[in-house]
């Protein structure tokens, strides 16, 4: 390993040393969530806590308080009428919301039939349709994609989906009865208590995996909602009951009166609905739902429209601050919380009874409260008591009712999966001479129409014809491009009977390849590895998978093997980088297939139809199998709404490199799928060769280790502080990687710990901009021909050159495609300078060139995922500019991963316990 060969010149004389204000990024750790910017920068205004009562920073700007994970691609169930939701709803789970669903307003075709995988798929798969009701179907299907499509081009929020607002909660009563506790495992019971009767107010933001971000709140020392002050003064009279105008106007009335910046009016009314204006002004603490704004600047606006009457144990401030702190809990990755750890937040925030105000959240269906088993390794068997039953401790577990509801829809969708696939026919019920006839297959269908869920959705597969896409012609695409057929002769999907005027597309039997054709695919696959997962995949409808880069290679035989028999076969990934990848490992795999490249999309598009096979009739994904890498990137909400569109029967695989950083929203579903021993699991054996992936995978078990780098493939340059590793990271950039290694500049990528501080991205983007591409910035601080990050939604980080800007926009420039982000998603922070990105950020790609930079106030952010993420980064050279000693080995060493709160584990295991436990490839 070569140390400082790269740098060059001689460092210039530092003026900083380490420690000094100079020096300095915010003391607080990453957030559970990856995070490692302070929360004052980018998170949470003055650097509040992301977890309760505990400050968190954040190293990903993509995912803002109070929303950033929060939502979700119109579509995706897991909040109102979503996928995967009639569980949930029937157990009582889900307040009252209202809310319509997603693509209601483009097509009034019923409140739920444009969901995927909801009740829509009910319809006899073999029985003759009638023409309108196909039509109608069909349009059903085509308002959710052109609603998801809205939502991902920006064009519409996904809160405009969800109008119903919550009703307010009154003025708090003297004194309120203790709540009975909920029975093990089950949520809060959902009755109101008695009081006046509530008005109409806060609206519960959507989830929005696949959609746009709200804009990210900008930093704290911007213009924007960051900046609302702590103590409103001088307010202005305020109007009184029903005197406000409509809409954003009226909210500036309210905000006015309480001596908030009237900048927040527009995001307002967004978040609280029609009557955000009489929300307000009855319960003023409902601006924490607004992001950015903080509990001491909500209680100084509570404490100008209130008067005497406002104080820190009025009711309605305890169920706000229960919110809001669940809220920056999901922003540092924790779908709940435990109770315990929430009394403590609410007890710093001055509220005089915690547990009161707790038991008032869970009567009124704010939260919900669950009972979670603890197993501790090692711990001696439970105790039996009385009644002959093992008593196992368990930890109460609070948490919002979209999360829930996503874990669980997550849980049911995975069960689900399973319990529907049909395993590899034998030659009797695959005959050699291709399909059935028509009307053998109609009897079949009907047969396979029953019910074969607990849910009551009949399991119609992947049988029926996908819906045209009729704005990008995907759908046409993929059906020229599928596979003629297979080894004994059974082509196509669907049987088309034309009528006088009409072709109405009726399901056919799908393929299924036999055990011998799977068998003699894995004996043909390039790896051991590769032909153990086409194995695996042949005999169950779910599989995980794990490996390194190197073994991205295996799920790409995977899928040319079952495209070759004959099946609908996609690979999605979390980044565009990430696809081309994946495109360039299926060429190599089935050289001959020149269409097997379109069969590599990432999950946004795959989900909103811009890529892939479209939808089927009844709003289903076209495929018969699905492999997603980098699985640990999936967040909990696109993983729900990625689950519930597969129909029953199909393969589904998730993969990906378990040492990686989690997904920047949150939930930890691979690891968690990893640890419940859900279904089988395939370790790949294919290491990462040369130096980068000897040193990473020495990172990977918790070591840091010299490797030979006769190439100069890994160089560490110390420095003694913050100026000195900005001024290197621009020496490497600039001058010295691309004259020793012939990199150029713009495939060279840094990655630092966090967005603020003397070397996070902010300083180092500014140095970099200055000698790369100097300018004034005349489009909003961006000039034509800088590197920018795009955050179209929470967690999603799209790399771009900008082109231009006119009236409509900043042009962007991102992989080929032009992209025109408005004015104001510039202004609120959705678009940044990348030539430094965090390792959230980078997640998912890889440069030619990697320069990581650990000042030395940075290694408090450092985990052994951290590190393994960004050092892998890198595919031919690795620059590390060491500033924090002894604190990276230890990191290595000692912090594996900083831990989230979640549900998801236990809710495997416990659908496992009801289903036969699945095998695990060896």
């Amino acid at each position: 390993m070569s140390t400082d060969r790269l740098a060059g010149d001689t460092p210039p004389e530092q003026e900083a040393a380490p420690g000094t204000a100079d020096a300095q990024t915010p003391a607080a750790a990453a957030a559970p969530g990856g995070n490692t910017e302070a929360a004052g920068a980018a998170a949470t205004p003055g650097g509040e806590a992301a977890a309760p009562g505990k400050a968190v920073a954040s190293d990903d700007d993509t995912t803002a308080p109070g929303n950033g994970p929060a939502e979700a691609a119109p579509g995706d169930a897991t909040a109102a009428a979503a996928p995967g939701n009639a569980t949930a709803a029937e157990d009582g789970r889900t307040p009252a919301q209202g809310a319509a669903a997603p693509g209601e307003d483009a097509a009034a075709s019923g409140p739920a039939a444009a969901a995927p995988g909801s009740e829509a798929r009910t319809a006899p798969a073999g029985a003759a349709r009638d023409t309108a009701a196909s039509r109608s179907a069909q349009a059903t299907a085509a308002a959710l994609a052109a609603a998801v499509r809205a939502v991902e081009s920006g064009e519409r929020s996904a809160a405009s989906f969800f109008n119903a607002p919550r009703p307010a909660k009154p003025a708090a009563p003297a004194g309120r009865p203790a709540q009975g506790a909920p029975s093990p495992g089950s949520p809060a019971p959902q009755d109101h208590p008695a009081g006046p009767a509530p008005e109409p107010t806060r609206q519960q933001p959507a989830p929005e995996a696949g959609g746009p971000a709200r804009p990210p709140v900008v930093d704290g020392d911007a213009t924007g909602p960051a900046s609302v002050a702590a103590a409103p003064t001088s307010p202005a009279a305020a109007p009184g009951p029903g005197a406000y105008a409509p809409g954003a106007e009226g909210v500036r009335q309210v905000l006015a009166a309480g001596g908030a910046p009237e900048a927040l009016a527009d995001r307002a009314a967004e978040v609280l609905g029609e009557r955000a204006a009489e929300a307000l002004r009855e319960d003023p603490w409902q601006l924490l739902a607004v992001p950015g704004v903080r509990p001491e600047q909500a209680d100084g606006f509570a404490r100008a429209l209130l008067g005497p009457a406002c104080g820190p144990g009025d009711e309605r401030r305890a169920q706000a601050l229960v919110g809001w702190l669940l809220e920056q809990a999901a922003v540092a990755g924790h779908s709940a919380l435990e109770a315990s750890a929430l009394r403590a937040a609410l007890a710093q925030r001055a509220v005089p009874d915690p547990d009161d105000a707790l038991q008032a959240a869970i009567a009124d269906g704010a939260v919900l409260v669950f009972q979670d088993a603890i197993e501790e390794p090692g711990r001696p068997r439970p105790v039996t008591d009385e009644d002959g039953e093992e008593a196992q401790p368990v930890r109460i577990l609070l948490g919002l009712d979209r999360f829930a509801m996503a874990e669980e829809s997550v849980a049911d969708g995975l069960a689900r999966l399973l319990n529907t696939f049909e395993a590899a026919a034998g030659p009797e019920d695959h005959p050699a001479d291709g399909p059935a006839p028509d009307e053998d297959a109609t009897a079949d269908d009907a047969t396979e129409a029953e019910p074969a869920t607990d849910e009551g959705r009949p399991a119609t597969g992947a049988d029926t014809t996908p819906a045209a896409d009729t704005d990008n012609g995907t759908e046409a695409g993929a059906q020229a491009d599928r596979p003629a057929g297979h080894a004994n002769g059974t082509t196509g999907h669907t049987t088309n009977h034309t009528t006088d005027d009409t072709t109405v597309a009726r399901p056919a039997r799908p393929a299924r390849p036999s055990p011998a054709e799977w068998e003699a695919a894995a004996a043909a696959a390039p790896s051991p590895s590769a032909a153990e997962l086409i194995r695996a995949a042949a005999h169950s409808g779910l599989v995980a998978h794990t490996g390194a880069e190197a073994a991205r290679a295996e799920p790409a035989a995977l899928l040319a093997a079952a495209r070759s028999l004959g099946l609908r076969a996609f690979g999605a990934t979390h980044t565009e980088n990430g696809r081309r990848r994946l495109a360039t490992d299926l060429t190599e795999c089935a050289p001959g297939d020149t269409a097997i490249g379109t069969h590599a999309v990432t999950v946004s598009a795959l989900l909103s139809g811009q890529q892939g096979p479209g939808r089927e009739a009844d709003g289903a994904l076209a495929l018969d199998l699905l492999v997603v890498l980098d699985a640990p990137q999936l967040d909990l909400e696109t993983a729900a709404l990625l689950v519930e569109s597969l129909p029953d029967g199909t393969r589904l695989v998730l993969s990906g490199d378990p040492g990686v950083l989690w997904s920047a929203g949150p939930g930890r579903l691979f690891a968690d799928l990893l640890a419940a021993r859900f279904c089988p699991q395939v370790a790949s054996r294919t290491p990462d060769f040369g130096p980068i992936g000897e040193l990473v995978s020495g990172i990977g078990i918790g070591e840091l280790s010299q490797v030979e780098a006769p190439g100069k493939e890994v160089v560490i340059v110390p420095v003694r502080d913050a100026k000195e590793a900005v001024h290197r990271t621009v020496q490497l950039v600039a001058d010295s990687v691309p004259r020793a290694l012939g990199v150029p500049t713009d495939r060279t990528q840094v990655i630092t710990v966090g967005h603020g501080g003397a070397a996070g991205t902010r300083a180092l983007n500014t140095a970099l901009k200055e000698r790369l591409n100097p300018g004034p910035g005349r489009f909003g601080g961006f000039d034509p021909g800088d590197r920018v990050a795009y955050a179209p939604a929470p967690g999603r980080t799209v790399p771009g050159t900008v082109t231009g800007a006119d009236a409509a926009g900043l042009r962007l420039d991102c992989d080929g495609a032009a992209i025109v982000v408005p004015r104001e998603q510039v202004g609120a922070g959705a678009v940044r300078h990348s030539w430094a990105l965090t390792a959230h950020q980078a997640a998912g790609m890889r440069w030619p060139a990697a320069v990581v930079v650990l000042p030395g106030d940075a290694a408090g952010g450092l985990t052994r995922a951290w590190v393994y993420t960004a050092f892998s980064r890198g595919e031919r050279h690795l620059s590390v500019v060491q500033g924090v000693d002894q604190a990276l080995p230890r990191a290595v060493a000692e912090v594996p991963v900083k831990e989230r709160t979640t549900r998801l584990r236990t809710l495997l295991q416990q659908s496992g316990q009801t289903t036969q436990e699945p095998s695990t490839a060896d």
